[in-house]
């Protein structure tokens, strides 16, 4: 699908760990050459810094990183090991660290006509006035699986009940959370990816977000 250089277009992507939100977002990306930014991997690549280099961190360096923080510095599988997941569900408590890291965000958003944005906080603070809204969801099993087979072509030593746990853990602390809890806003279309195929997933979401492109056009035009 062909869209004007000049349509701004924005999506925000909320979900659960292993929901089929990244692949997801990545399908769109693809498909309709938005810019992407998957905030998850922000949280993990400080908790990363943090264990490789065995800092206590605090906020000045949280600030720190934060602020020299790059794209390319975001696809490490390094940033997808358990140690990483559950100090990454910790620092995401943090206010200050949300802080620094939504100015990151904002900042992406800002200079890219269309962009999505995949989190767990995206809807409700970082995006609220997005084109279009996207909630994942996927049951415990189906996800723990799909993370685990994930892992296991990094770490052939890695067993699927330790996934789980890490998930389950994962999941329980961004719902409970204070700061920015994983929520379903008002107005979000809901993709529950359980029993869905990749190639489904993928004429779903594409089918979605050319609907949703077309009623914006329509309504404001070509902008």
């Amino acid at each position: 699908m062909k869209i004007n250089k000049k349509f701004n277009f924005s999506i925000a992507v909320d979900g659960g760990s292993a929901s089929g939100k990244t692949f997801g977002s990545k399908i769109i990306s693809k498909e309709f050459n938005f810019k992407l930014l998957s905030s998850g991997k922000l949280y993990r690549y400080l908790a990363y810094q943090i264990i490789k280099n065995r800092f206590k961190y605090n906020k000045n360096y949280i600030r720190k990183l934060s602020k020299n923080i790059s794209t390319s510095q975001l696809n490490s599988s390094r940033l997808y090991s358990v140690n990483v997941t559950k100090l990454a569900s910790i620092i995401a408590k943090k206010k200050y660290v949300r802080s620094y890291l939504k100015k990151f965000q904002l900042d992406f958003i800002k200079n890219n006509a269309k962009v999505i944005v995949e989190g767990r906080d995206i809807a409700s603070k970082i995006m609220p006035s997005a084109d279009l809204k996207i909630f994942f969801k996927c049951s415990q099993k189906e996800k723990a699986m799909r993370r685990y087979l994930e892992l296991k072509k990094i770490n052939k030593k890695i067993e699927l009940e330790d996934v789980k746990k890490a998930l389950k853990l994962r999941d329980f602390n961004d719902k409970n959370r204070k700061q920015s809890p994983l929520l379903f806003v008002r107005g979000a279309v809901l993709v529950d990816t359980t029993n869905l195929t990749k190639k489904q997933v993928k004429v779903k979401l594409i089918k979605l977000v050319k609907k949703e492109i077309r009623l914006k056009k329509k309504k404001y035009g070509n902008l």
